[in-house]
């Protein structure tokens, strides 16, 4: 009987089973180093899993014939992309996990794009697309590495809520603020005011918008030597 399970056509299998799921740990792995090294909750060991379970899920359909036998006049149809789906939706889950807000700030969604894409890789492995497997694992590791240093340098907006209190008596007028504002290189949008009678403090609340991230620190310095102003926030957004 074990001899049955030693012969060469299941060494065969075994050994394209193996090379599916190897294959699986290196792309997610790869891609998980990634995120671990800038520090990303979902790192190393969890990318690695959610490509090895991906294949893992591939190969129960892939190899269906070894494991289901429909007999008599059953007709039993396969859709391997059925699984496929499956996989994908349970990762929905997965990734809106790591996806969290901080502030005025949403983080993660990187990290949650590239367990998606792993998952995708998983499943090429798992079916036994290795070239297109491994171009997408290289390919993913150069959105990630690379794509960083280019957006890095791009020009883009900054953008960051601020919020200014003044004591009821001494308010800077709205015009002397915005002038301010412009000064240091920001634009006003959505400006809204707010009046606490108890504490008897005005407030200003508006979001910025500036093409220099260095504005915001030049900004932040002004607004703190500023006798007239009670206190103030300054919050960047962003992933």
């Amino acid at each position: 009987m074990v001899g049955s399970w030693l012969d060469a056509a299941h060494l065969t299998l075994y050994s394209e089973m193996g090379l599916h799921l190897v294959s699986a740990v290196l792309a997610g792995s790869l891609i998980g180093l990634e995120r671990s090294f800038h520090g990303r909750p979902a790192g190393f060991r969890t990318h690695t899993l959610v490509c090895l379970a991906s294949s893992l899920l591939m190969l129960v359909t892939l190899y269906q014939s070894y494991w289901f036998t429909g007999g008599g006049s059953d007709v039993v149809r396969v859709d391997p992309t059925r699984m496929a789906q499956g996989i994908m939706t349970g990762i929905g889950f997965l990734g809106a996990g790591v996806i969290f807000k901080e502030g005025l700030s949403v983080r993660g969604l990187t990290t949650a794009a590239s367990i998606w894409i792993t998952a995708s890789i998983g499943v090429l492995m798992g079916v036994g697309f290795y070239f297109a497997g491994s171009v997408a694992t290289l390919l993913t590791l150069g959105v990630l590495a690379l794509f960083r240093h280019i957006e890095l340098r791009m020009p883009t907006n900054q953008y960051a809520q601020l919020v200014t209190r003044f004591r009821r008596d001494a308010v800077m007028p709205e015009a002397g603020l915005l002038a301010l504002l412009a000064e240091h290189g920001f634009s006003v949008a959505n400006l809204s005011y707010r009046l606490e009678a108890q504490d008897g403090v005005f407030e200003y609340r508006m979001m910025v918008r500036t093409m220099q991230a260095d504005h915001l620190r030049a900004l932040a310095l002004t607004l703190s030597t500023l006798p007239a102003i009670v206190e103030f926030s300054l919050s960047p957004t962003g992933d």
